[in-house]
């Protein structure tokens, strides 16, 4: 099943010359959404500004929605992102979003946290370069002028105490994270890595903040706030 989620993104600028329409993302993680293989599914979802991937998933998959959608994708590796296709990756499929890099689709800075350490052996948990990771991106936002303004965040692991798994000590979010959170309050944090089964709800709030697993998939629309001349 793909869940929807519509925000009111709180700049209109990307908006503007698009004739009221909304900013539409597919968002996919860890698990392949089974649904979006057949043609029928995919019209039904209409038309995309881009695809995001919050990680673990093969290079295979993230291309095969890119070209199936006709879409630019931006993505972070997640802890499972390392060997296999990922050490045949096509040379056609774009490199991810490495932390303290930005990108912009329809407009919409995006920033991104791939799981930490992804060139370290094994998948421990790294909190510490979660730090580093948060402190990089703090950094590049105050330098590109853009930490007062929107962004768009997709991680693998999600802020610790919004959207995980408390009683998993793996799949317990990065506190490195919920700082970044806290402080940088983006409109709209996406992330992957905790099971659907293991927390109750998909969606939550977090002050200004709305933070999403798209485990799967999920539909992403920004809005053009309210009282903004979309053009």
């Amino acid at each position: 099943m793909i869940t929807r989620l519509q925000v009111a993104w709180p700049d209109g600028r990307p908006f503007l010359g698009r004739g009221g329409r909304p900013i539409r993302f597919l968002v996919a993680s860890d698990e392949p959404e089974p649904g979006l293989r057949h043609a029928v599914n995919r019209e039904a979802l209409g038309p995309l500004d881009g695809i995001l991937g919050c990680g673990d998933l093969e290079p295979d998959w993230l291309m095969f929605l890119a070209d199936a959608f006709n879409s630019p994708v931006v993505y972070v590796r997640g802890n499972h992102d390392r060997g296999g296709g990922w050490a045949e990756r096509s040379p056609l499929a774009p490199d991810w979003l490495e932390a303290g890099r930005i990108a912009r689709l329809a407009g919409i800075a995006i920033v991104g946290l791939e799981w930490p350490g992804m060139d370290e052996p094994g998948n421990r948990r790294r909190p510490w370069l979660a730090w580093r990771q948060a402190l990089r991106v703090t950094r590049q936002l105050v330098g590109a002028r853009l930490w007062r303004t929107p962004v768009l965040v997709i991680s693998h692991v999600p802020p610790a105490g919004v959207g995980d798994a408390p009683n998993d000590r793996y799949h317990v979010g990065f506190g490195a994270y919920r700082w970044l959170l806290d402080r940088l309050a983006p409109p709209v944090w996406l992330h992957g890595h905790t099971t659907t089964a293991s927390v109750e709800r998909l969606v939550e709030r977090s002050g200004r903040s709305v933070v999403a697993n798209a485990t799967g998939a999920l539909l992403l629309e920004l809005t053009c706030p309210p009282g903004t001349e979309a053009g």
